[in-house]
């Protein structure tokens, strides 16, 4: 076992590497596929936590054999853990690989499809480490003893080194000041970025190479000592930063080589060249101050594509699909003549075309695209969203699909068309009564049609009149396509006797860049229009009670609703907001990343001079309040330091001190969503009570 040390910036950390003990078992409780009592084909909140939710699927190197990850979640033991399965290409003979009480992540084929690599907290040490097994689930062996375990990890081509992140001390405290003080709960701020999304920022991730070999890893190097920036980045950096060349003589990784206010107001991340043997680092993507992310290095290494963005601040810019001749540096943008964008994407087998899904019209097919000519082929688009596609061969991929209709499974995608691979979820799907879901084109108020998703109550009748529901969308630039989600679920809201009505309003992915940007600077603005005419269009359908209609929405969906508070006129009966913005000159300086609120707002409100940043803040809701007519739900978790709870609060002690029937549900150990199952579940029930009250 060797004891190796990193620096930073003065401060030493002690990495302890090499193998730890590991059967592969665990004392503790495993949680695995729950049962659960149907009623009358309803969908309701403990349904919504009895589905499988499948992640990472991966092919074997020669194409015949599938792994995934399949989490379970238990209302019981208010947790979830995901375990990992194969099955043969074709779906059939699926196996359950692992079963622990601690979720394996990170899965990835080694020994040339003979073992399998993955992440999984060592129950010797209570931290996440590396372990191999069998392709057959047998053999399980843990490789690593991390100080403070690993978050991610890449295995180099030739399975001689590895690279792998692990959290390093964000800063040097200042010793002499604490002195003495070792219960103190202080912390002595000094610059922005103190905190980030649910945590405060004392650790940062740091990139380490290492030997690999099923002895161990050792030898560990920090690849970014001495340097205070993050890889991967937070909050939701992975694996994806990091891509070896084929013949593992490099990699290279993604950082945002910023710190503090510089960081908060910057989404200048760069993709560094890493040589392993010269042991130095070139900035690939220096002068570009948008974000660049996902590199992956073609089959045979001669050229990197990545995913950038050009505008500085701008989180939602266009995604451009970009390669680097290696040997030149010459970079070509793939898609420059192409209003859409990808979200992830693949190389296929033989390098000649890429493999991508991105949002389109409402849904998010999967396409391709010839690395020579720049032609973009629809390969496979349905009512349905496809992602994380991975191909199997040169004329196939595997991907994940779902829609509002049911969540993810595995397809095979090819000449042959679409043909699913699994079946995790139909026999509780085939319980279950499920609302339609259908494509509306809505007249907006500046002459143009907005897609607009409508999804009835099952067993409709078009002869009756139900209450409805106006989703919000958050984001503010996330798609309302064809997603899946466990708290945001419209197949729950339907089930309970509602409409739903989704527009695709302006700011939203998918209609291109001018429909997408529109809303940035124009809060209040078009895109509270849009939601306006969505409402008025499906109040004049003979099914939809027009008196009976509320809107939903978080994030920025909850801005929507503190927003359409104020200006509805009578067109809503009740509104819920969760993690919503309600103060916008408060939201300015006090969400933790700056660019953001910078960009989107158009500036601070002390700029008096600046036109755009005065007609945002003359939009805040919280100057409507006076105007406040309709019971408002307001839900918000204490963890969330993206939009603080106290913007939800301040909107529901408003409400109160207006004299309105209010509520308010806080979560003290939640985040800006809603994740321990528990919570979700008094989530969705006081959201239906609250609902029901007020539209029934």
């Amino acid at each position: 076992m060797n004891k190796l040390t990193a620096t930073m910036g003065g401060m030493l950390l002690p990495l302890v590497l090499g193998g730890c003990q590991d059967t592969g078992q665990s004392s503790d409780k495993v949680i695995g596929k729950p049962e659960i009592q149907v009623i009358d084909g309803k969908v309701t909140a403990e349904v919504l936590e009895a589905f499988g939710r499948i992640s990472s699927p991966l092919p074997s190197p020669d194409g015949s054999k599938i792994i995934f990850l399949l989490a379970y979640e238990s209302i019981e033991e208010n947790k979830s853990n995901s375990e990992i399965y194969s099955m043969d290409a074709d779906g059939s003979n699926m196996k359950r690989l692992t079963e622990t009480s601690s979720s394996e992540s990170n899965i990835r084929w080694i020994d040339n499809g003979n073992k399998i690599a993955y992440l999984r907290k060592d129950d010797k040490t209570g931290k996440v480490q590396l372990h191999i097994m069998n392709a057959d689930g047998s053999g399980v062996k843990c490789l690593s003893d991390v100080q403070n375990g690993i978050e991610s990890f890449e295995i180099s081509p030739d399975e001689t080194k590895i690279i792998f992140s692990s959290t390093i001390a964000a800063y040097n405290k200042d010793e002499d000041l604490f002195k003495g003080l070792d219960k103190t709960s202080g912390r002595v701020v000094n610059d922005l970025m103190y905190k980030h999304w649910d945590e405060w920022v004392d650790n940062i991730p740091h990139p380490f190479i290492a030997d690999f070999s099923e002895k161990g890893i050792s030898e560990s190097v920090d690849i970014m000592a001495g340097e205070p920036y993050e890889c991967p980045m937070r909050p939701f950096g992975g694996a994806d930063a990091f891509a070896w060349s084929p013949d593992s003589k490099s990699l290279v990784y993604v950082s945002r080589k910023l710190k503090g206010q510089d960081y908060a107001f910057s989404t200048n991340s760069d993709l560094y060249l890493y040589d392993i043997e010269g042991k130095n680092t070139k900035n690939l993507t220096e002068g570009n101050m948008g974000y660049d992310t996902n590199p992956q290095f073609s089959p045979d290494g001669k050229t990197l594509a990545w995913l950038s963005m050009q505008t500085p601040k701008y989180e939602s810019d266009k995604k451009r699909l970009m390669l680097m001749d290696m040997s030149t540096g010459t970079k070509t943008d793939l898609t420059e003549n192409w209003d859409y964008w990808p979200e992830n994407f693949q190389w296929a087998k033989n390098g000649s075309k890429i493999w991508f899904n991105g949002y389109f019209q409402g849904v998010s097919p999967v396409f391709s695209i010839d690395v020579k000519t720049c032609k973009i082929d629809t390969v496979a688009m349905d009512v349905c969203d496809f992602a994380d596609v991975v191909p199997v061969a040169d004329n196939a991929v595997i991907a994940l699909r779902h829609s509002m209709r049911y969540p993810n499974e595995i397809c095979l995608i090819s000449d042959s068309g679409v043909k699913q691979l699994t079946e995790i979820n139909s026999e509780l799907l085939s319980q279950l009564k499920l609302g339609e879901v259908k494509k509306v084109m809505v007249p907006t108020s500046d002459g143009k049609e907005m897609l607009t998703w409508v999804v009835l109550p099952p067993d409709f009748d078009p002869a009756k009149k139900y209450p409805a529901i106006l989703y919000c969308q958050g984001g503010p630039q996330s798609a309302v396509s064809q997603f899946w989600s466990y708290r945001w679920n419209m197949m729950i809201m339907a089930s309970n006797g509602y409409i739903v009505i989704l527009p695709n309003r302006r700011g939203l992915p998918g209609f291109g860049t001018e429909w997408n940007r529109q809303i940035s600077g124009d809060y209040g603005g078009q895109n509270m229009k849009d939601y306006l005419s969505a409402a008025d269009y499906m109040a004049k359908e003979s099914y939809v009670d027009e008196k009976k209609m509320a809107a939903v929405g978080a994030s920025y969906g909850g801005f929507s609703v503190y927003w359409l508070a104020g200006h509805h006129e009578g067109r809503f009966a009740a509104f819920i907001a969760h993690a919503g913005i309600f103060n916008l000159e408060a939201q300015y300086l006090e969400t933790e990343e700056m660019f953001f609120a910078d960009f989107d707002l158009g500036g601070p409100f002390w700029d008096k001079e600046n036109a755009i940043a005065q007609r945002t803040y003359a939009n805040s809701p919280h100057k409507y309040v006076n105007n406040w007519s309709a019971p408002i739900l307001v839900t918000v978790g204490e963890l969330d330091y993206r939009i603080l709870a106290s913007q939800g609060m301040m909107a529901f002690n408003a409400a109160k001190m207006h004299g309105l029937e209010a509520e308010m549900l806080v979560f003290p150990n939640e985040n800006h969503w809603v994740l321990q199952p528990q919570n979700a579940v008094l989530w969705q029930r006081v959201f239906f009570k609250f609902l029901d009250k007020y539209l029934k």
